[in-house]
């Protein structure tokens, strides 16, 4: 993390008008370091709210990774702010653990949004892991959506722990990144156990749950995916067209060719785990 990612955020500021604003939170900032201040950083990240709207909304880039979150003008203050404390002084980084712990959840919303382009994010995964305990969807998206953290930082156990949530609380599925790359032997158990206990109880799974099992089908995965192509849900059987034509098991192919209904979609592209 340089400066740089900051003037992008400055150009940001200036592009909307928030001249004297920015100017401001420069002066807070100096003020900060200068007295090597947590508490004046505290006062600073919630006076933000004063000075930066929440309603004006944009798409920040981060070219270099890839990813581009829905980001508001407050929330783009307090990255802000954030970044260059930390950049210019590292040792603020007890302060910023501290920070989070006391944060309100508009504040906290802010911060796990854009965990990952804090320097050494690492520093704070247990923000990002305290997150996936709670009931609060707006929270819970803030980590677990567009967000490239979890799948660069959270083991598996954590990782599988949040898809699993956000199927519960029935979330957009399609917003996890990263699903391909994380997906393990231990979440396809999970996504089985989760999905017979639907169907026991006779309520619905989102066909997009079942990504992940691509890699590592065996025979009960065969067997779900057997139902899937027979479901009367066009989307249940398109997601199983998806995980047998992502597969490498020969099994799994052999049942694509046999309920190959969507199969040149897929190959072609037309079909995927976003427009299905």
């Amino acid at each position: 993390m340089s400066l740089s990612a900051n003037r992008y955020l400055e150009d940001i500021f200036l592009s909307n008008g928030k001249e004297k604003q920015l100017s401001w939170l420069r002066q807070q900032i100096n003020s900060i370091l200068s007295a090597k201040s947590k508490q004046k950083l505290y006062i600073t990240y919630s006076l933000c709210a004063n000075h930066f709207n929440a309603d004006v909304t944009f798409d920040l880039v981060h070219e270099q990774q890839s990813f581009t979150v829905n980001t508001t003008l407050l929330e783009a203050a307090r990255l802000y702010l954030l970044q260059t404390v930390l950049i210019q002084e590292p040792n603020f980084v007890n302060a910023v653990q501290q920070l989070i712990q006391v944060a309100d959840k508009t504040e906290l919303e802010a911060f796990l949004k854009h965990l990952y382009l804090l320097p050494n994010a690492i520093d704070y995964k247990f923000a990002g892991v305290e997150a996936l305990r709670t009931n609060i969807a707006t929270v819970f998206n803030a980590i677990s959506q567009q967000n490239p953290y979890p799948g660069a930082y959270f083991n598996d156990a954590e990782w599988n722990q949040m898809y699993l949530k956000a199927a519960f609380m029935q979330q957009d599925l399609t917003k996890i990144l990263d699903v391909d790359k994380r997906a393990n032997k231990d979440l396809t158990r999970i996504i089985l156990d989760y999905a017979h206990e639907r169907w026991a109880a006779g309520r619905p799974i989102d066909p997009l749950f079942w990504r992940p099992v691509s890699k590592f089908i065996d025979g009960d995965v065969l067997h779900d995916l057997a139902r899937l192509f027979s479901s009367a849900n066009i989307k249940e059987r398109k997601a199983a067209t998806l995980v047998c034509q992502s597969a490498t098991n020969e099994s799994a192919k052999k049942l694509l060719k046999e309920n190959n209904e969507f199969q040149e979609d897929a190959i072609s592209g037309k079909l995927t785990w976003q427009n299905i």
